[in-house]
This record gives C-alpha cells, sequence and structure tokens, in this order.
C-alpha cells in the first residue's frame, strides 16, 4: 500500500457530471488500494453536502472553497503574463501550502494529477507523477473561437494555445500521462510528439448496476409523449450548444413528422439561454434527485453535441439503461460499440431526422438496439478493467 497524493479540480462526488463520475472513480479505485491524501475545490454551494462523504475514503483530505465568479475575474490576471487564464483561475495559496506541508510531512510515493491544471501545485517537487488529462483541453478552446466574435475568438485562441504549451510542459515532466480514448492519446502526441511512449489510453467505464434497466423508476413522462432526453451539466458550452441546436433545428421538422415527441433537457444548473427553450414541447427540469428515470424510461436518448473531446459518460450511461442512443458522429467516433447495433449515428439534421423518424417508428428495432448497448456495456466498460492500467504504475 502506497502514500498517494491525489489532486482534483472539483470535488470528486456526487459523480453527476462528465469529469466527477470519472474523477470519482478513479478515487474509489485508488482508495481500495492506497492511502489517499486528496487536495481538491469545491466550486458548487451544493457540493458542500458532500465533503464529509469523501472524507471518509481519504487518509487526510484538504478543500478549498472557489467561488467561480471571483475565480473567473482573477483569471484575467493571466492576460498579464504568458501564461494560461486558466492556472490563474485554480491558482490558490490555500491549498498550495497543504499540497507542500503534505509532501514534507508524509510520506509521499506518487502524485496522481486529475486534469493538467493541478499540476501547477506540484511542479517543482520530484515525486512520481502520474497525469489524468482525461482529454485535450487545450483542443477545445481552440475549437470554440470561430463560433465566437472577437474579442472572445480572439481570447479562446489565445487559451487554446497557452494551454497546450503547459500540458506539454506537465506531460514532459510525467512518469505517464492517460487520455480517455486512444484517438485522444494520440491526438495530443500529435501535437506534443516529444511525449510519444509516456502517453496511453484509460477510458471510461460505467456503473451498470447503478445503471440498469432492472431497477423499478418512476416514469416522469405523460403517457401519451415520445419523450427525447438529452443529460448534462446544462451550464457547459458544448451541451448548451447541443441543445440549443436540437431545439431550433432538429425538433420543429420533427414534430411535423411525430407531433406527440417532446424534448427533455435534463441537467443541473441551465443558463438562461438553457431555460429560454423552454415551452410546450421543451421541458428544462434542472437539478433533478435521479437521472435514471428520464433515462429509462425515455423513448430514446439525443446526445446532439458539435463540440465533443473524449468519451461522453451520457452516452455510456443511457446504453447501459438499454434505452437506444442517437449521438452525433463528435460523440460516437469515441465509442467502443457498433454503429447501427448498438447505437444509432447522425452528423446533419436531415441525418438526424431520419434515425429519429425511423427508430421512434419501430418499437421492436428500439428495444434489440437498447438490448444490444446494454450487453456492450456489459462486455466492454467496467471501471475497474480500465483503471487498472493505472495500478502497474503505482507499484512500490
Amino acid at each position: 500500500m502506497s502514500n498517494i497524493l491525489y489532486l482534483v479540480h472539483r470535488l470528486p462526488y456526487p459523480p453527476n457530471k462528465g469529469d466527477k463520475v470519472r474523477s470519482y472513480h478513479l478515487l474509489k479505485h485508488l482508495a481500495a488500494r492506497h492511502r489517499v491524501f486528496l487536495g481538491t475545490f469545491v466550486d458548487d454551494p451544493q457540493d458542500e453536502a458532500y465533503v464529509d462523504v469523501v472524507a471518509e475514503s481519504c487518509a487526510q483530505m484538504h478543500a478549498v472553497r472557489l467561488s467561480p465568479r471571483i475565480a473567473k475575474l482573477r483569471s484575467l490576471s493571466g492576460l498579464l503574463t504568458k501564461q494560461p487564464l486558466t492556472l490563474s483561475y485554480y491558482r490558490n495559496a490555500d491549498l498550495q501550502a497543504w499540497v507542500d506541508r503534505t509532501l514534507r510531512e508524509q510520506r509521499i510515493d506518487a502524485v496522481v494529477i486529475f486534469s493538467s491544471v493541478m499540476a501547477m501545485f506540484v511542479q517543482r517537487v520530484s515525486q512520481h507523477k502520474l497525469v489524468d488529462f482525461v482529454d485535450v483541453d487545450s483542443l477545445k478552446w481552440t475549437q470554440y473561437a470561430p463560433r465566437h466574435r472577437w474579442p472572445m475568438s480572439w481570447l479562446y485562441r489565445r487559451e487554446g494555445e497557452r494551454l497546450l504549451a503547459f500540458e506539454r510542459s506537465v506531460a514532459a515532466h510525467a512518469a505517464r500521462s492517460f487520455f480517455v480514448t486512444q484517438a485522444e492519446a494520440d491526438l495530443f502526441c500529435s501535437f506534443a510528439p516529444e511525449c510519444v511512449g509516456s502517453v496511453e489510453a484509460m477510458c471510461n467505464g460505467v456503473d451498470a448496476d447503478y445503471f440498469s434497466p432492472q431497477h423499478d423508476l418512476p416514469v416522469p413522462f405523460d403517457s401519451q409523449e415520445l419523450p427525447l432526453v438529452f443529460t448534462g451539466a446544462m451550464d457547459y458550452w458544448p451541451n448548451i450548444d447541443a441543445v440549443t441546436w436540437f431545439a431550433k433545428d432538429i425538433l420543429p421538422p420533427l414534430m411535423r413528422i411525430l407531433p406527440t415527441v417532446r424534448f427533455y433537457v435534463v441537467g443541473r444548473s441551465p443558463t438562461a439561454e438553457v431555460q429560454a427553450l423552454a415551452n410546450h414541447q421543451v421541458v428544462v427540469t434542472g437539478t433533478v434527485p435521479d437521472v435514471r428515470p428520464y433515462l429509462r424510461h425515455a423513448a430514446v436518448v439525443v446526445a446532439p453535441l458539435r463540440l465533443a473531446r473524449g468519451v461522453q459518460n451520457k452516452v455510456l450511461e443511457a446504453m447501459a439503461m438499454a434505452v437506444p442512443v442517437v449521438a452525433s458522429q463528435e460523440c460516437s467516433t469515441a465509442i467502443d460499440a457498433v454503429p447501427e447495433r448498438d447505437f444509432l449515428t447522425a452528423g446533419t439534421i436531415p441525418q438526424f431526422l431520419a434515425q429519429l423518424k425511423a427508430i421512434l417508428g419501430e418499437p421492436d428495432r428500439a428495444r434489440a438496439i437498447g438490448k444490444a448497448a446494454r450487453e456492450r456495456i456489459l462486455a466492454r466498460y467496467s471501471w475497474d478493467a480500465h483503471l487498472s492500467i493505472i495500478d502497474h504504475y503505482l507499484e512500490p
């Protein structure tokens, strides 16, 4: 058993959004085998209730409260330097002092870093460092740029360039770096050829016992409607873009064909832009106590993301619930499953309309795709099987 310093940019619980799902399961995996010293931020007041829950899994934990509003203002100080604004957003003297003290007072065998930005707290230490980048975050900012006007386009492009430089530096000083798919790992290596040989994939999993169609879950929909469901954190720009595109460009022509369809946007923190979509045909739920009833009883789960990095947990969870999924091509390329058998894919408005019209009109085919999806999840997406990759690099 080793002593592991685990640094995470957001409290890894509850597992109710993509990054927290992965960071939570990684914490659970590490804590079952090692003594974990966790340093993290709490950036959502609702997460305060779970701080003690997380602490129970750790030998020691230090959680720093972070106000997103203040952090955004502080991040602008990065414009005076050559550093990415993301570093200024998370820079914190309190957490730095705790990290330094922990490294000084505890016999830390290895440092596990979740999200590249947390590497700034251990830049000058000699301990064995493993970095879970998850995605190539810098590319996400670069992709935002052409979708916005100046000056935001310039700001996003600058952030992408500066963050990539930081990611390369972090990977160069790490014993091993991980990405959520092999495609994402290869993409990073194309930008950072000096890191080839020290980068590999560590895929996401899904808790197939929790996300199971066997649970008796209440029906949240009207019996006369055909519910289409999207799940995700609704203050995240790619999710906002996805539901806006679907509600404005795909749903209206679909309703002319199938007038009983209704679009449910299920997820925490919907922005004003998302809330404005709500009408008779679009339901914006906000935070729900349990997302599973919406998945279990959906006619179809849609994932029309036009900007997507890595594996989308929302897709895996829906597949685990044996629900047919229609995903954008940006989502589908990262899924280890067979299109048209385990899920459906679409890239354009006509393609989405064709796939949805077909699957909603063929209940037997919908059930067959859902069944195949569940079987694929059971065969390929065990958390322990994927996360065991990191164990080799944590051996004493």
